[in-house]
């Protein structure tokens, strides 16, 4: 995950998407020229992943009993404790209700999205790549004179629309085709019910 995220600037999981995010409000553009630019983040990268595997060897042998033992602890007693240790972690940075409740309500959000099989990978992707494609939007068409043909003009740009396109297309279609699979179904179990 950090190989593209790094090389190339593009994140390919939530995780890295938040981490971009993060670099970028603390000004620090990743991609091919972060090395050069901030060897000193890029390193620290690489460090980290040291000390994080290093810290996991050292905590995870002794304390494997402790964190089966925690496993046991009944939801109903378990769930109010991480909300409640989430509202204090969330009041202690800013010593603002507001937070918490931007916390509760994203939380509640986050819950529907996953009650509903939505995949919140998508929209963290989308928060935090938006600007910069946006930005990059801007810059095309200012270059084109606002002529949207600049996107079809040269062959690599191109072939991602044309390959884009037919992502979109192919993903409508597996909808469709479940829609269609989903009636089916209901038709053939009332079909059953009435026979019997």
């Amino acid at each position: 995950a950090f190989v593209p995220l790094l090389a190339l600037g593009i994140p390919t999981s939530p995780i890295t998407a938040v981490l971009i995010g993060a670099l970028m409000i603390h000004g620090v553009s990743v991609g091919p020229t972060l090395v050069n630019d901030h060897p000193d983040v890029f390193w620290g990268f690489v460090a980290s992943m040291y000390v994080g595997n290093l810290m996991l060897l050292v905590l995870n042998l002794p304390l494997v009993g402790l964190f089966v033992t925690v496993l046991r602890i009944p939801y109903a007693y378990l769930y109010p404790l991480i909300i409640m240790f989430c509202i204090i972690g969330v009041y202690e940075v800013n010593n603002s209700i507001v937070d918490v409740w931007i916390m509760l309500i994203m939380g509640v959000v986050g819950y529907a999205l996953r009650k509903f099989d939505f995949d919140p990978a998508p929209l963290v992707l989308g928060l935090v790549i938006a600007p910069i494609l946006e930005q990059s939007l801007r810059q095309s068409l200012i270059m084109s004179n606002g002529n949207y043909l600049i996107f079809f003009s040269r062959p690599i740009s191109l072939a991602l629309m044309i390959f884009s396109i037919g992502l979109l297309m192919l993903a409508a279609y597996s909808f469709i085709l479940k829609r269609a699979d989903w009636r089916t179904k209901l038709a053939e179990v009332e079909a059953g019910e009435t026979e019997t």
